[in-house]
C-alpha cells in the first residue's frame, strides 16, 4: 500500500510517499505525477516514510527525472537505509539527486 501526499507551493511540488512503492502501487504514482508536473520547475520527493521501492518504482522515478530534467530539477530527500541501499546497488545514486 502507498499513500501519496502532495504539496504545491508556486512552481515547487513536494511529493511525500508513505508505504511501499512496488509493482502494485507504481502505476498510481506514475499517473499522479503525470497529472501534477505541468507547471512544476522543482520536484521534491520526500521518502521519510517510504519503506520499500521495487524496480517498478525505480522506473517511475526515472520517468519523472526525465520530465523534470527538461523543465527544472528533481531531488529526493529523507531516504532511509533500506531504500538507499537499493539506490546504491542499482546505480541510481549516480542518476538521481539524493539529499
Amino acid at each position: 500500500m502507498l499513500t501519496i501526499h502532495k504539496n504545491a507551493e508556486g512552481s515547487v511540488l513536494t511529493v511525500a510517499l508513505e508505504g511501499r512503492l512496488d509493482t502494485t502501487t507504481a502505476p498510481e504514482l506514475e499517473q499522479n505525477l503525470k497529472d501534477s508536473l505541468a507547471n512544476v520547475t522543482e520536484l521534491v520527493m520526500d521518502f521519510a516514510k517510504l519503506e520499500y521501492i521495487s524496480s517498478a518504482g525505480l522506473r517511475v522515478l526515472l520517468s519523472a527525472q526525465k520530465i523534470m530534467s527538461k523543465q527544472g530539477s528533481m531531488k529526493i530527500i529523507n531516504v532511509n537505509d533500506v531504500v538507499m541501499e537499493i539506490f546504491e546497488v542499482t546505480g541510481f545514486v549516480d542518476i538521481l539527486t539524493i539529499e
